[in-house]
């Protein structure tokens, strides 16, 4: 009785395992929904500053369920565009690619700064770092350029500048042109930033023309993508990244007006001069992709800071 009873449990253990592997397909089914509701994403209201538009190279999503690298983006642009400076999602296990995927998409900072130029500038991320864990897990970290002392010192400029030069009988391309007039105006262009010297002043913000009067053209075109918000004109940033990554990139505006997106680049209307006077073009105010092109092709050289990547900024494509 007493060897009996030795014996007893360790064959009811063997028992116990030898069931366990014969149908561990269906146990493992039956537990993966309890599994798989561990993984629920945990949404967050979006900031003040969300776009709601949804463009035609990214849109925003509610569904964090990724099943391609076309979601992937979409799920980074949602969260770059929400202003979260924290967000998870998971990799579903029929996404065989997700994780690479991700890395792809994580570590291609080209397409990273083209995502970039759809949101708010308030919403534009300085770094974005994605950890990636053995369990599926992907953790996005965003640090943004402006923060909260920064939005509450340009609002308060943006409001009191627009308040001085705007009035209500203006049609909307009369504003446009008045505030494009006044930024250049009130802006030197910092040669010193752009050839990667130091530099005194926070020119690649909009805070650098606002208050210190000197931008580069990301400081350019943030400071007018501020005031398209403020009047609720469609706009994005607009990116050409150069191949040889020693040169410096450049950005301007697209804005829709009369039912077309159109360019308009302070940068390149605020020349750098060679007698140190300043000057005032509109050249490059509110034009089309055809006559962007060749104004470029009057230049001598011709001018190679537009070549933009159509496939990217889908709204100018014929």
């Amino acid at each position: 009785m007493k060897i009996f009873k030795s014996l007893l449990i360790p064959c009811i253990c063997f028992l116990i395992i030898l069931v366990y592997f014969i149908n561990i397909d269906k146990i493992t089914d039956f537990l993966l929904p309890y599994v798989e509701q561990e993984n629920e994403v945990l949404k967050k209201a979006p900031n003040q500053y969300q776009k709601k538009t949804n463009y035609k190279f990214v849109q925003n999503t509610d569904n964090f369920t990724v099943l391609s690298k076309n979601d992937i983006r979409n799920v980074f642009y949602t969260i770059v565009n929400n202003g979260w400076k924290e967000f998870s999602f998971y990799c579903p296990k029929e996404y065989i690619k997700c994780q690479s995927d991700v890395s792809d998409i994580s570590q291609d900072q080209d397409l990273l700064t083209h995502i970039n130029n759809f949101v708010h500038p308030y919403n534009g991320f300085s770094n974005i770092h994605t950890k990636i864990d053995e369990s599926g897990q992907i953790n996005i970290s965003v640090t943004y350029f402006y923060n909260e002392d920064h939005i509450e010192a340009i609002n308060k400029k943006v409001d009191d500048i627009y308040n001085e030069i705007i009035t209500d009988d203006m049609d909307t391309r009369t504003k446009i042109k008045t505030i494009h007039d006044y930024i250049i105006n009130n802006t030197k262009y910092d040669i010193n930033r752009n050839e990667g010297k130091d530099s005194l002043y926070q020119s690649y913000l909009a805070y650098g023309p606002l208050f210190q009067g000197y931008g580069t053209c990301n400081g350019y075109t943030d400071t007018m993508a501020l005031f398209l918000e403020k009047m609720n004109i469609p706009n994005f940033k607009v990116a050409m990244t150069p191949e040889d990554v020693t040169l410096e990139g450049h950005v301007w505006n697209a804005v829709f007006l009369d039912n077309q997106w159109l360019h308009l680049d302070l940068t390149w209307d605020d020349p750098v001069s060679n007698d140190g006077k300043d000057y005032l073009s509109d050249k490059y105010f509110l034009i089309t992709t055809e006559e962007l092109e060749n104004i470029d092709l009057e230049g001598n050289p011709p001018v190679t800071d537009h070549n933009f990547k159509k496939n990217i900024y889908l709204e100018f494509k014929k």
